[in-house]
């Protein structure tokens, strides 16, 4: 279903409606403040494995979630005092930050290595959908692996409107993914450069 969304001021029955359309195990296509994503809720298993399929990606490289907030981040990774310093400087914004992950966060959503990517995206229908889940939501862009991203959801919606439960449009938006910035062992490190300023980084 493809449904539109006020992106400056989303309206809370059409969120709930997305929202419950989570809970029980769909999948969506929804903005953030870099590309649209395809996301689900992080507990409902047969998603992330649904989302696995839509992008025809290989399971071994896991995908990153979407938080509310910086004490929801310190719930599902290991946040020290520095990385929480940095992160709370730059989010919400463009960026994907690399943590351990703890013990809650489910084997589909870690490295082998046991890290993961959070985000808190400065969008404020993807805040809202995060907000009313209650917890996060997985985060890939919206194409199949290796092809671009598109920025108007109506082409989105053309392409893999028939894969996903929603299609929340928002308005089009960049088409450059997040900055993705390790902080293990509290260096920084840029594994992928995005849409993030990373001018500040030393």
């Amino acid at each position: 279903m493809f449904l539109s969304i006020n992106p400056e001021n989303p309206q809370p029955r059409l969120i709930k409606q997305v929202v419950d359309c989570l809970k029980q195990g769909g999948v969506i296509i929804y903005p953030t403040d870099t590309t649209y994503g395809i996301g689900c809720d992080i507990f409902q298993r047969k998603a992330v494995k649904r989302i696995f399929q839509i992008k025809q990606r290989d399971q071994r490289k896991p995908f990153s979630f979407i938080c509310r907030d910086l004490a929801e981040v310190s719930t599902y990774a290991q946040v020290s005092n520095y990385a929480f310093k940095v992160m709370k400087r730059h989010l919400p914004g463009a960026y994907t930050f690399v943590l351990d992950a703890t013990k809650i966060v489910p084997d589909s959503l870690s490295t082998k290595q046991k890290t993961v990517g959070v985000r808190i995206p400065e969008n404020a229908i993807c805040q809202a959908i995060v907000n009313e889940l209650g917890h996060p939501l997985v985060t890939t862009s919206a194409n199949s692996s290796g092809d671009n991203t598109l920025q108007d959801p109506r082409d989105i919606n053309d392409i893999l409107g028939q894969q996903v439960d929603y299609v929340v449009d928002g308005g089009i938006y960049l088409n450059e993914a997040s900055t993705v910035i390790s902080l293990l062992d509290d260096r920084i490190v840029i594994l992928r450069q995005g849409s993030g300023d990373t001018s500040w980084i030393e």
